[in-house]
């Protein structure tokens, strides 16, 4: 069996750690980068050589291409980039300050970005790789008081299916993991809050129930551990895929919903066009 190589961002805690150890148990390197190499100690310890720990803050665009060069100068070839880094912002959008939105699309977004283009001339010349684009439900749909973390995972998801596109004549494969709840500390240690303004007091309740009421179960990381090694085995692997039981349900509602409108609205939006009647379809 020939032994893969990945690139895993944020792999100190969450998703990252456990599709870091998922890789290693069967045999695979793994360049791992966290902010903190200590979270990484036990696994050094315990997989030797075949783990190569990196400090990375995956905001810094020359750190991100020189993590990468020196994991592919390590194992000689990238096989499988996850881009995980990230963490959730909340607040209501006119909470957010500058600093705290760009921040946000900064690690989400930019992080993602710097990697991707990293690693791309490594995998086209090699003429194979599979990038692993973490988003969340939350990259295709949209709930109050998380507006900036909905932000960058929306362009998370357009930067990716346009890259998707562009590399399949390399033999580059994509894949956009969208999560629902899991036992991550996504929305504990991880997050950041902004300052609440009491005029939203009422409305923030409101969608804590809500939120409350919508996560009721979360999901095991462990278990995603066979899920992405599926992901990346299949001949045929998804442009997306949720992680979790309860996004196709919501998916289907939001866009059942959007359909309805755009369908209801559809005479408006031709005469906006000048036309009197169906127009050939653009992007």
């Amino acid at each position: 069996m020939t032994h893969e190589t990945w690139f895993i961002t944020g792999t100190s805690r969450g998703f990252g750690r456990e599709w870091t150890i998922a890789a290693l148990e069967r045999g695979d390197n793994v360049a791992a980068t966290a902010r903190s190499l200590s979270s990484l100690d036990d696994l050094a310890a315990k997989y030797g050589d075949a783990l190569l720990p990196i400090q990375l803050d995956v905001t810094d665009r020359d750190a991100a291409f020189a993590a990468v060069r020196q994991a592919h100068d390590k194992f000689g070839r990238l096989d499988i980039v996850v881009n995980n880094a990230g963490y959730g912002q909340f607040g209501f959008v006119e909470e957010l300050t500058e600093q705290e939105a760009r921040e946000q699309i900064d690690t989400n977004l930019f992080g993602a970005l710097w990697v991707t283009q990293a690693a791309l001339p490594f995998l086209r010349e090699q003429g194979s790789g599979h990038f692993l684009q973490v988003s969340s439900i939350g990259g295709i749909t949209a709930f109050g008081g998380l507006g900036m973390y909905h932000a960058s995972k929306w362009a998370l998801e357009g930067l990716s299916q346009a890259l998707a596109q562009e590399v399949a004549a390399f033999g580059i494969k994509l894949t956009i993991i969208e999560p629902a709840a899991f036992s991550t500390d996504w929305g504990g240690a991880s997050a950041r809050h902004t300052t609440e303004l009491p005029d939203y007091d009422e409305v923030r309740e409101e969608h804590a129930r809500f939120r409350a009421a919508r996560v009721r179960v979360q999901g095991d990381p462990v278990a995603t551990r066979a899920a992405v090694l599926q992901i990346v085995d299949a001949e045929e692997s998804p442009l997306r895929v949720f992680f979790g039981d309860g996004p196709l349900a919501m998916a289907t509602a939001d866009y059942e919903s959007r359909l309805a409108t755009w369908r209801k609205w559809e005479p408006v939006s031709i005469e906006a066009q000048g036309l009197k009647g169906p127009a050939v379809t653009r992007p």
